[in-house]
């Protein structure tokens, strides 16, 4: 099965809520990645909470997160 991101919610805090096609749901704390140049602009939160899913989480400057990833640096909800 190819995993895929289901939906996000904003937890505050540049954190989401992943649900993924297996039924999981993980807590997943995003500000590592803010200090690589494609996540940069997302130092704003109001620019971070405006993120998209389609199968993963995406912005609209182009960088997005790899499904793999948010599974497995989430903590299981």
């Amino acid at each position: 099965m190819i995993l895929l991101v289901e939906s996000a919610e904003y937890m505050g805090k540049y954190t989401l809520l992943c649900t993924f096609n297996n039924g999981e749901r993980r807590k997943v704390d995003l500000t590592p990645l803010l200090k690589y140049p494609a996540f940069e602009e997302l130092k704003d939160e109001s620019e971070f909470e405006r993120y998209g899913v389609d199968g993963t989480v995406f912005w609209a400057n182009g960088a997005d997160i790899a499904p793999e990833y948010l599974f497995e640096n989430g903590t299981p909800c």
